[in-house]
Parts: structure tokens; sequence; C-alpha cells
């Protein structure tokens, strides 16, 4: 009943896209002044594979493992992927184009910071990005989405009305079975 209701609702459309609008401005926020600032994730990185030693870690042994073997190598490409993904996010939640997506991007992001045991607004800001994902296309009906989905619908629907969906028989096949008269 409630899925229902945020996936279809105006008063949840509406609720949604102050959520959506909030987290967007977060993201933004964010990737533009990791953008601007110099930003550089070894640091981050290196502290997260710290907490991953001790008796009670904030980190499993597992993720360390990637964040040393895989982050840390790669550094350079986080450095770039980083702030661009956390404001492309926030533009996409922002104007409400692709808003599934940006929000399931940004959840991405939130469970990786969470995983490297930074707990800041990451587990608000996940359990929100929750809501805009189960919402789908009534999350950014408000917003850009509104014409962009039913134009990529349009084009994708186009494309495929000139195939029969039926497939040819194999060649020298006139399409009956053996022992057809």
């Amino acid at each position: 009943m409630f899925n229902h209701w945020l996936r279809n609702h105006k008063v949840a459309s509406w609720l949604l896209t102050i959520v959506r609008i909030y987290l967007g401005y977060s993201w933004i926020k964010g990737g533009i002044e990791k953008l601007t600032g110099g930003f550089d994730a070894g640091g981050f990185l290196q502290g997260a594979i710290a907490k991953s030693t001790g008796d009670h870690p904030a980190v499993q042994g597992w993720w360390a493992a990637f964040l040393e073997h895989a982050a840390l190598p790669g550094v350079k490409f986080f450095n770039v992927l980083i702030p661009l993904g956390e404001t492309l996010v926030g533009l996409g939640l922002i104007l409400g184009t692709f808003t599934t997506f940006a929000a399931l991007m940004g959840m991405v992001m939130n469970a990786a910071f969470l995983f490297s045991g930074t707990v800041s607004t990451n587990a608000q800001m996940l359990l929100l990005e929750m809501f805009i994902v189960v919402a789908a296309a009534n999350a950014g009906r408000i917003g850009l989405d509104r014409w962009v989905l039913p134009y990529l619908r349009g084009l994708f629907h186009r494309h495929h009305a000139g195939m029969d969906p039926t497939p040819a028989p194999a060649p020298g096949m006139n399409g009956k079975s053996k022992g057809a008269a």
C-alpha cells in the first residue's frame, strides 16, 4: 500500500521532490568542493584501511583488501571519479533527470563511504535515496524526467516498431513439423 502511494500519488511526488532537491544539493555541494579544492582520496583510503584492524574494526577486512589492492593503486582514477560522480548525482537529483539512476549511484557511493567507516550523513542519505529508488518515475515527475523519460520511451518504441517480434523460420524450413502433410 505504501509502495503504491510512493510510486503513484501526487503528494508523494511533491514530498520526493523536496527530498530529491535536499539530497541533490548535498551531493553537488560536496562534489563541487572536491572539484575546486584539489581533492585527494589517498588519505581517506589509507584511513579506512587503518580502521580495519584491532578488536572492533570499523571496516571489514574484505573491504579493506579492496581499498588496499584496487582503490589505493588507482587513487588518481578515484580522485576524478568521486567528485565527478558526486556532482553528476547532485545535478541529476536537483533537475530530476534520470532521477532513479542518480539516486542509485548516490546509494552506491554512500554505501562505499559507510563500508569505509565514515558514518556522517551517509546513512541518512542512503535511506532517503532508497525512497527515491522505490518511487521510481514518481520521484522525477516534478522535474525533467517528466519529459525526458517519455521521449526516450518513444525513441525506443519507434526503433523497435518496425521489427517483427516472431522469429523467421530457419532457411529451407516451411514452418511445418515433420509428418505434417
